[in-house]
């Protein structure tokens, strides 16, 4: 698998699971040591993550843009992607994302999610 493609795999999983508002689903796709950095102080592993997203706002939904993919190591790619993140009745937010996926068999979980809000 090409690196572009292991990482829209994982991040439409993430998009979609989002845009349902299921933090759960969001959840599983982490690691158990994932790092995780939103919009306010970090935490560690998908329970972070999905107490996270379960404070977000109904109708949050994610539009990403892949702009550079790299191998780190044979189970390790990093992305950085644009993101545009709408509410309802409120102005888009954008940001930039870096994550690492790192894969075991033939599955793929982000390891390390970092996300930067623009202006």
């Amino acid at each position: 698998m090409t690196e572009d493609s292991i990482l829209r795999g994982v991040l439409d999983g993430w998009k979609s699971a989002v845009d349902a508002h299921d933090p759960d689903r969001v959840a599983a796709l982490f690691t158990g040591d994932a790092v995780f950095q939103g919009l306010r102080p970090y935490g560690v592993g998908p329970a972070a993550v999905a107490g996270y997203y379960a404070s977000q706002p109904a109708g949050l939904a994610a539009a990403y843009e892949l702009r550079e993919t790299r191998r780190l190591a044979d189970d390790l790619v990093l992305g950085y992607a644009s993101v545009e993140f709408t509410i309802p009745d409120r102005p888009p937010v954008a940001a930039f994302l870096c994550v690492i996926v790192r894969g075991t068999g033939d599955a793929w979980h982000i390891a390390h999610y970092q996300i930067s809000r623009l202006g």
